[in-house]
């Protein structure tokens, strides 16, 4: 007899011969098995999808479904399918029972049966079933300890590049607050690019994610920028710009040798794009390899715009922050020129959502603190 209420298998019995369904119920209960006993397919299959139980003993001909059927509308469902299903049947040849295997059944026995022989089968079938649930929570907590160690070493390798970022930008941002900034930009543009019909299939939710965290290595290289150049308060001397635009090399390179040990991470490899390419000019007239059009990386594309706006905005030693209205006609003049004309049209339709975050009104630090703009439905 089995002990605990709960750990009594329940096990389903469908025959449209009444003399056999009670003789199985009566069998099986008589060994401490809590038995549900059907008549019919039909009532079978709805009374499963209520109430699943852990193993079935199916009869093959029945008048409204027979057994076949009602085995594959089990296995067709998510929630029955893995549900053992034992036939038991008067037929007896090869091509049933080949049939009965094939679409799921774990064993078949032939009447008249044998008490002892039914018994042996819905223990071992029980057994096994039992292992196999126990697998698959063993195999969900493992996943879930992998997943956890895998947040833990991206979240290190986050707090590596933010850290690398901000030393970068300690040595020519006064506010420190221009990484936060650029941040929730191209979080915004991004979020308003899904929605067009031209990159709304490349902009996918780990494509927003990598390059929200990959936009804050754009200028990266400028640690290896002399002092004298990056922080004069002037304007830079032809030699002086030359050595200054070698800071776009200077990352990407930077960030290649990190990429060589780390050849999947796809952060890193957009980090890369955008380091090297984000003063690239929709017009082939940037630097450093005077690409043009979509021959530059969507994400260099987009941190053009970005950066563009955020130093024209931005207050420095050498400079005021220009109004909000000048700084939105310099972009929407450089449409087809220095931007991607498809990527102003999307700046414009959010710039408000700029401006807030560029005087202060509006923080976003993480990837869900971001608003959901009109429209149709947006999570990234």
């Amino acid at each position: 007899m089995l002990n605990s209420n709960q750990d009594i298998p329940r096990i389903m019995v469908v025959d449209d011969t009444i003399a056999n369904l009670k003789l199985l119920e009566d069998l099986l209960r008589s060994r401490g098995y809590r038995v549900f006993a059907f008549p019919c397919g039909d009532m079978a299959l709805k009374a499963a999808a209520q109430n699943p139980p852990d193993l079935i003993l199916l009869d093959i001909t029945m008048p409204d479904i027979n057994g076949y059927d009602v085995c594959e509308k089990l296995k067709g469902s998510d929630k029955l399918k893995d549900i053992p299903v034992i036939f038991i049947s008067a037929h007896n040849e090869p091509l049933d029972k080949m049939r009965a295997f094939s679409i799921g059944g774990v064993d078949y026995v032939n009447k008249p049966f044998q008490f002892e022989e039914v018994l042996a089968r819905v223990s071992t079938h029980l057994k096994i079933r039992r292992l196999q649930v126990k697998m698959e929570k063993y195999n969900r907590h493992l996943q879930e300890m992998v997943q956890q160690k895998v947040k833990e070493i991206s979240d290190s390798q986050l707090a590596t590049i933010v850290a690398l970022a901000k030393l970068a930008e300690s040595r020519d941002d006064e506010t420190g607050d221009h990484l936060e900034r650029v941040q929730a930009f191209v979080r915004i543009l991004a979020m308003q690019l899904a929605r067009s019909s031209v990159y709304q299939d490349t902009v996918s939710p780990e494509f927003s994610k990598n390059l929200f965290y990959a936009c804050s290595l754009h200028d990266v290289g400028k640690v290896g920028i002399p002092d004298q150049i990056l922080l004069k308060p002037a304007r830079l001397t032809a030699e002086e710009f030359e050595i200054m635009k070698t800071h776009t090399i200077l990352g990407a390179k930077t960030l290649e040798s990190v990429y060589e040990k780390y050849p999947n991470n796809a952060l890193i490899k957009m980090g890369i794009a955008i380091a090297r390419h984000h003063h690239e000019r929709w017009d082939g007239k940037g630097y450093p390899d005077g690409l043009a059009g979509e021959k530059i990386p969507l994400p260099a594309r987009i941190m053009a715009v970005v950066d563009v706006y955020d130093a024209l905005r931005s207050e420095r030693c050498y400079k005021s922050a220009m109004p909000r209205e000048q700084v939105l006609e310099i972009i929407v003049d450089g449409s087809g020129t220095q931007f991607d004309p498809i990527l102003v049209e999307a700046f414009t339709e959010v710039e408000k959502e700029f401006d807030r975050v560029s005087n202060g009104q509006a923080k976003y630090k993480s990837l869900d603190s971001f608003p959901i703009f009109p429209g149709k439905p947006l999570v990234l």
